[in-house]
């Protein structure tokens, strides 16, 4: 008796499922916005986003006009620890770096590398007090600017104030600041824990005269995949949901495409040097030394010599940083320009979900576009 062929529906959900499983480029979109490395510092890059190509680009299904001439005041991302680049740059129709560059940004963007184990003695004064001098400087160089803006997410954003103020860099004109954290101890659920966690140590500390800094650094270090199981933690639900969706849609080749997409960032993240976890539970959770206008580092400086203009964009659903747990910088800093603004999303999709493109993208370029000439 002869066999019988699989039909062609079960063909392509088997062909899906071999690419989806490979992460094969076929069907991972991300990271495809033409960049050159312009400087390399061990495993630190500083990528140079050139004008577009196009004459137009389609986001989020709008027609945008590349723009024929740039802003004077070049803009720097400023990533953060953990995630891997292909955020900013994830899908054709939905790429931060095409889309600000198409509003006509000359634009850079820091990318921190993937640290080993070599690299556990990095803390975070190493990326705001001694990389980013280097890299700004850099910047300049190639732009021929002095004023620079820099947007910065999560920990990138928390670097890109510390640096401004410890160095009291008067030529950052502008500060683009989404989930920023600052008072740790006011950041709702999580920030409950926090407080228990300070009262332990600062309680093991009066009595032992112990801090964090006494055991190795290679002991903290959060290695990539526990910061990518961490991360999908946070929504647990919806990460269940996503995987059995793409069961049910395996022969649809743009919904696993798109899957395969979002799964080449979630789950490709990077690790946490040891360093930066000790200063993390040292500094942030303990001390909660931003909230008391001290910068996370030995020395003792403070925010008060920000006088950048500044947005400060929170998501509505964001669980890692609350609304509250940004604000208080805004009465740290001396900046006269402030603008505070919530938008759809969490902590991720505030700078590449899918309302980004209609909300926080367009909010981000309009604000910039005013302040840079």
């Amino acid at each position: 008796m002869a066999l019988r062929l699989p039909n062609p529906q079960i063909k392509r959900r088997i062909t899906n499922a071999r690419a989806w499983l490979s992460n094969s480029s076929e069907v991972v979109q991300a990271g495809k916005t033409p960049y050159e490395v312009i400087y390399e510092e061990d495993i630190v890059k500083l990528r140079y986003y050139p004008p577009l190509q196009e004459k137009s680009i389609t986001v989020a299904g709008e027609k945008i006009t590349c723009a024929t001439e740039s802003h004077p005041v070049p803009l720097v991302i400023v990533s953060p620890l953990a995630v891997n680049m292909l955020i900013y740059d994830l899908f054709t129709q939905r790429s931060l770096v095409r889309f600000l560059r198409a509003k006509g940004f000359e634009l850079y963007l820091i990318d921190w590398g993937k640290p080993g184990r070599r690299h556990n003695h990095h803390r975070f004064s190493t990326y705001f007090a001694d990389y980013m001098p280097r890299l700004l400087n850099k910047v300049r160089e190639h732009s021929g600017s002095q004023d620079l803006s820099l947007h910065g997410w999560s920990f990138g954003a928390l670097f890109s104030l510390c640096y401004t103020a410890l160095h009291q860099d008067k030529h950052i004109r502008n500060l683009v600041l989404l989930g920023a954290p600052g008072d740790y101890h006011a950041n709702g659920v999580l920030g409950e824990q926090y407080q228990r966690i300070s009262k332990a140590l600062s309680w093991v500390h009066k009595k032992t005269g112990w801090r964090v800094y006494q055991s190795p650094s290679a002991l903290w270090r959060s290695p990539g995949w526990a910061n990518s199981l961490a991360f999908k933690l946070t929504s647990p639900v919806n990460s269940v949901k996503g995987y059995w969706q793409l069961v049910r849609h395996l022969e649809n080749d743009d919904f696993v495409s798109a899957h395969a997409t979002n799964s080449a960032f979630l789950d490709d993240m990077v690790a946490y040097p040891g360093g930066i976890i000790q200063d993390t539970v040292h500094y942030l959770w303990t001390e909660n030394c931003v909230a008391n206008n001290r910068l996370p580092m030995r020395e003792q400086h403070t925010l008060t010599p920000v006088e950048s203009n500044i947005l400060f964009i929170n998501g509505r659903g964001d669980t890692i940083v609350l609304p509250k747990c940004t604000q208080p910088l805004q009465a740290l800093v001396s900046s006269k320009d402030q603008h505070f603004e919530l938008v759809s999303g969490g902590h991720v999709g505030i700078v590449s979900g899918t309302q980004a493109p209609k909300e926080s993208w367009p909010l981000i370029a309009e604000w910039l576009a005013k302040r840079s000439h």
